[in-house]
């Protein structure tokens, strides 16, 4: 067996692998991928341009305001509630705004008491790793601005600003 052995690397040179030679091709080959990589897939100036805003247009496109003239903003009290199973370990303290029209702003400060149980209940349902979750701050208010609808109904609000977030 130790004969075999002999043999097969008197045929080979008595070398395992590509030596210098295997390493220079290697390297080579290696060079001209990165080469190619960063020259063919770098964007030109031309289509930096075209990608970021196309200059060219007759009219410029009007923007729809956030803030319309006849809406009013009715900030409802703060919240501090605990989070978790924990007692008292973490809180939320959250201050919100409802959005209404001019005419509706004493009915949804009447219904604030009614609000702010629906808001508590959601609030202490949600868990403490939801928040470690960046795409949950979304969904919260639209759970928030769903409540509202629930008891103000769908034609008095608008929906729900988060206008003070604090997790302790």
């Amino acid at each position: 067996m130790a004969e075999k052995d002999e043999q097969a690397d008197a045929q080979t040179g008595g070398k395992s692998g590509g030596g210098v030679v295997g390493l220079v091709i290697l390297a080579m080959g290696s060079l001209v991928a990165a080469f190619a990589t960063v020259y063919l897939l770098t964007p030109t100036a031309e289509s930096a341009t075209i990608a970021a805003c196309p200059t060219d247009l007759a009219e410029p496109i009007p923007a729809s305001p956030l803030v319309e003239k006849d809406r009013a903003y009715v900030e409802m009290d703060e919240f501090l509630v605990t989070i978790g199973s924990e007692p008292a370990s973490r809180y939320l303290k959250l201050t919100v705004s409802i959005v209404t029209s001019n005419s509706e702003v004493n009915f949804v400060k009447q219904s604030q008491p009614v609000l702010t149980d629906a808001f508590v209940n959601y609030l202490r349902s949600v868990e403490l790793s939801d928040f470690e979750n960046p795409a949950f701050y979304a969904e919260m208010r639209a759970q928030l601005a769903r409540r509202a609808e629930l008891v103000l109904g769908g034609s008095v609000t608008d929906g729900v600003l988060i206008t003070e977030f604090l997790l302790r």
